[in-house]
């Protein structure tokens, strides 16, 4: 798999991220160990996880940290990988109030570094927002621990784009590092806001897609592969869409999907994945695995390279 560069960073991530949220729950050690390896082995070495995940399981709290944790000191190769994790989540049981003080931003960043063995993390995200909290506030907080060489750089996670905004003026102002990447919702499908169960979730849009292009912020996708909508079409499995997918426009999508594989000989997998690493700004999409085989299917995409041209027509059906 190639490598890309985190722009304004010393990051040279694969061009996949290996989402890691079921590890220690959902995928048992053995299984999340041997996946770990595997993503290793065919190059890749950016791996995603959060204090939160998966806390709302009745198992040991952040059990992919911990996860990821026993793994790289098993396998001695914590220089090897890059690590990004997320923090300041609210507590799931109020969700409406937001956690990003900078004592509680403190707490999450010595919990992770616990949980990873690690005494410094390479990408710090920040899970949600508050916009009632100056941005300043929040940048001088991180600020305080990339510092301290607890953090190597900083991003974040489910930002409304005038608040991105706002925090990188506010960095380049103070002379402070300001975010080097954004995670949003974020494939090949059309997502509705309104279908999704989660309203604190934000999902690419125009005025965001635009903010990348012009500040050349890298992007880095979760739900990159929307919960496998495309591959469950191709699959005839339509009662398994989730409800945000469930939109004419993804239809159409579909019939495109299917057409440029045809002519190109490239999956589902490929095309979807192919779409995103083909943006021209640097987007690394995560991948979500359950399994050997999903892992091996997404990981074929690495070395996809789409043309503007095929993305245009993915994206308006245009050749």
């Amino acid at each position: 798999m190639r490598t890309t560069q985190i722009p304004g960073t010393e990051l040279k991530p694969s061009a996949i991220c290996l989402g890691t949220g079921g590890m220690g729950s959902s995928i048992e050690r053995d299984s999340a160990f041997a996946m770990l390896d595997a993503f290793l082995a065919q190059g890749g070495n950016f791996l995603d996880t959060a204090k939160v995940y998966a806390d709302w399981l009745p198992i040991e709290r952040s059990s992919s940290e911990k996860t990821i944790g026993r793994w790289m000191k098993a396998r001695r190769n914590r220089s090897h990988v890059i690590v990004g994790t997320k923090g300041a989540h609210p507590d799931l049981a109020t969700m409406h109030i937001p956690r990003l003080s900078p004592q509680e931003i403190a707490a999450d960043v010595a919990a992770s570094l616990e949980h990873l063995q690690t005494d410094y993390i390479d990408l710090y995200w920040l899970h949600r927002d508050d916009p009632a909290r100056p941005v300043g506030e929040i940048i001088e907080a991180l600020n305080a621990h990339t510092q301290a060489g607890r953090l190597r750089y900083i991003g974040c996670s489910n930002w409304r784009v005038e608040r991105i905004r706002a925090a990188q003026e506010y960095a380049a102002v103070h002379r402070l590092q300001g975010f080097c990447g954004d995670q949003m919702l974020w494939s090949l499908a059309v997502v509705n806001p309104g279908g999704l169960a989660d309203k604190t979730l934000v999902a690419m849009d125009a005025g965001l897609h635009a903010y990348h292009q012009a500040s050349g912020m890298a992007a880095i996708p979760y739900s990159s592969q929307a919960n496998g909508l495309f591959n469950k079409m191709a699959a005839g499995k339509l009662a398994e869409m989730p409800p945000q997918y469930r939109l004419a426009e993804n239809e159409k999508r579909m019939a495109r999907i299917r057409r440029l594989a045809a002519d190109s000989g490239l999956t589902v997998t490929q095309v979807s994945l192919g779409y995103l690493m083909a943006q021209p700004f640097t987007t690394i999409p995560i991948v979500g695995c359950r399994n050997m085989e999903q892992l091996t299917d997404s990981l074929s995409a690495g070395e996809v390279a789409l043309t503007p041209e095929q993305v245009r027509f993915l994206e308006t059906g245009l050749d």
